[in-house]
């Protein structure tokens, strides 16, 4: 593979944007629009710019980008924009380190944990708007909490995030136990868990089987006042029977990172629930996930430029590419 040009899109380390010096000419967007370039804008700019390796994180790569004479996609992001099948047609590489940091997630279960079970979100909110000791109820009684120590911790789904989860859990004194059929120390089924746990934290991916694992039946089964997390993925619950379970007091409260299609309305009843606290997918959102991301991401476009192949290919490796 001859020294390339490289359209970034997204932002590098200092070390990785000069790592990819070594090996490309880099040309460099300075801006783009917030939700990223469409398919046929991008197409357009690889054109004007002569670029065979594209460097992106949530910018638009299907059918018009796909149909240029591309080598090399290394996306930083999810792959969610890119059309996968089509790119392996097309004989076009995708990078992607798709290694999930279990530590970064696990703390913000635990972040969210916190939010939810001492009301953190509603009260700065209060403070901030100069009513933190106006009103005729103490805040101290307004917003009193929840110890965590001596809690059962419930987690379903006992990977390497869950398991992550386990120790931190621990290290604060609650007691944990799991469920997980592919995981012999998980000793609990799904309802033995939910009627015991105070806690209850889903760690499982997004398969046919598991979509839609929480619902109003397992809803149902948990301990009254308990509180439910969910930074893995959207639809394992049904959302509809969350918002009744929480409303209505069942549930004392929930903390959520993922809704399906990345996407929640305003207007959408759960955004009006003061028991809840919402954060938009940042489980992974930290800058030392994006530095090593972007590492691996860079070191595997050296690779195929010395003719070698890549860690982390999403599609077949062109043999054109490497030597």
């Amino acid at each position: 593979m001859r020294r390339p040009r490289a359209l970034l899109l997204t932002g590098l380390p200092e070390h990785a944007l000069a790592r990819l010096r070594e090996v490309a000419d880099v040309v460099e967007v300075a801006e783009r629009p917030p939700l990223g370039f469409s398919d046929d804008e991008l197409a357009d700019l690889l054109i004007e710019t002569g670029a065979s390796v594209l460097v992106t994180d949530h910018d638009q790569v299907r059918t018009s980008v796909l149909d240029l004479p591309l080598d090399v996609v290394a996306c930083t992001g999810a792959l969610t924009t890119i059309d996968l099948d089509l790119a392996a047609e097309r004989g076009v590489t995708v990078l992607n380190d798709g290694a999930q940091d279990v530590d970064a997630v696990a703390e913000l279960t635990l972040a969210l944990l916190f939010a939810v079970s001492r009301h953190i979100v509603a009260a700065d909110r209060e403070v901030r708007r100069g009513r933190g000791s106006r009103e005729h109820v103490p805040a101290t009684d307004r917003y009193r909490g929840s110890r965590l120590s001596g809690r059962t911790f419930g987690i379903v789904g006992l990977g390497r995030v869950g398991k992550a989860v386990q120790w931190r859990a621990e290290g604060l004194g609650m007691r944990v136990i799991a469920c997980d059929p592919y995981v012999s120390e998980a000793t609990h089924t799904l309802p033995e868990l939910l009627a015991e746990a105070d806690v209850v934290s889903v760690h499982v991916p997004l398969t046919a089987e598991t979509r839609g694992l929480i619902g109003g039946t397992e809803l149902g089964c948990m301990r009254e006042g308990a509180i439910y997390l969910n930074t893995s993925r959207g639809a394992l619950h049904d959302l509809t029977a969350l918002v009744e379970a929480l409303r209505w007091g069942r549930l004392g409260g929930a903390g959520l990172d993922h809704f399906e299609g990345e996407w929640l309305d305003r207007s959408h009843p759960l955004t009006r629930l003061p028991n809840v606290v919402l954060t938009p997918r940042l489980g992974q959102a930290t800058g030392e996930t994006a530095e090593e991301r972007a590492e691996s991401i860079v070191e595997d476009i050296v690779r195929l430029v010395r003719g070698e192949r890549p860690a982390h290919a999403c599609t077949p490796v062109d043999a054109r590419i490497i030597a």
